[in-house]
């Protein structure tokens, strides 16, 4: 490949961005809404140290997906149900990390093993068996987006409803459950909202890359602020930015968005570390 392919590759279709992006409005949307609803619940799973699980639950909604994809069903419903699966079992045998940490590491395996399964006996198109793994957010169609935005608008209502209990337990669970708090409940209704919101990135951004939504916009927030309405905001604002980013950058050109979303998230990231870092040191200067 020499600079001219390269170039081809990142700015071919520069002369037609404008038509191009009318087709990926959908796209557009979509990726707005992932990045609000991942930037903030990926708070709660830096909190509770979960990010392991945002994985496990991704391995198995890839296998529902790829399962659907070879009987012929809908693909959005397959992830849902093989992450909902994943939540729900991580939720109910999962109670202590430990244990957790075992069940997902168990999970992982088997449902990437079984999604490999169910793609290989796969006669379709090869497009639609890839786009599982790296994401097929530029041919989101309507019908697509009202489900996807339809879940993610679930989501949020329910992180917001349960909000306050969810905090508290986040970061303090032993006073949480001094104080009353149903704990076992909260962590199980928290884990199946990850779980519909990791369906949702799965079929964005695909089951590899769902990491850069739902962990990397919340930890760059976490370097720079600690306030309980800025570390949030600024979750959002990053998933937006690295999701909707990544989708305008791309559609420049003939490259997958997926890796144009995941280094710009990687870069606010690195950013926000820097940032934090010479903040630090000034403040013990001090």
């Amino acid at each position: 490949m020499n600079l001219d392919d390269i170039g081809d590759a990142l700015f071919g279709g520069a002369s037609q961005y404008g038509a191009i992006l009318e087709l990926v409005q959908n796209s557009v949307w979509a990726g707005a809404v992932l990045g609000i609803v991942g930037g903030l619940i990926g708070v709660f799973v830096l909190q509770r140290d979960m990010a392991f699980a945002v994985h496990g639950i991704s391995e198995l909604s890839f296998a529902g997906a790829a399962g659907a994809l070879l009987l012929g069903f809908d693909v959005v419903t397959g992830s849902i149900v093989g992450s909902m699966i994943a939540a729900g079992l991580i939720g109910w045998l999962g109670a202590r990390a430990r244990d957790r940490n075992s069940i997902i590491g168990v999970l992982m395996p088997f449902g990437l093993g079984l999604g490999i399964l169910f793609l290989s006996l796969y006669n379709g198109r090869s497009a639609n068996r890839f786009s599982l793994l790296t994401g097929q957010i530029v041919s989101v169609k309507s019908g697509q987006l009202g489900v996807l935005v339809g879940i993610s608008i679930v989501v949020l209502i329910g992180l917001l409803l349960i909000w306050r209990p969810l905090t508290f337990d986040s970061l303090d669970p032993q006073s949480a459950a001094a104080r009353g708090v149903p704990t076992g409940w909260v962590s199980f209704a928290f884990m199946l909202l990850l779980g519909l919101i990791v369906a949702v990135a799965v079929h964005i951004i695909g089951a590899l890359l769902v990491l850069a939504l739902l962990v990397t916009p919340a930890a760059a927030a976490m370097r720079i602020s600690t306030g309980p309405l800025a570390v949030p905001l600024l979750a959002a604002l990053f998933g937006v930015v690295s999701a909707v980013g990544g989708i305008l950058l791309a559609i420049a050109g003939t490259l997958p968005v997926s890796p144009y979303i995941t280094t710009i998230s990687f870069v606010i990231y690195l950013v926000c570390r820097i940032v934090g870092s010479r903040r630090d040191r000034v403040t013990r200067a001090a």
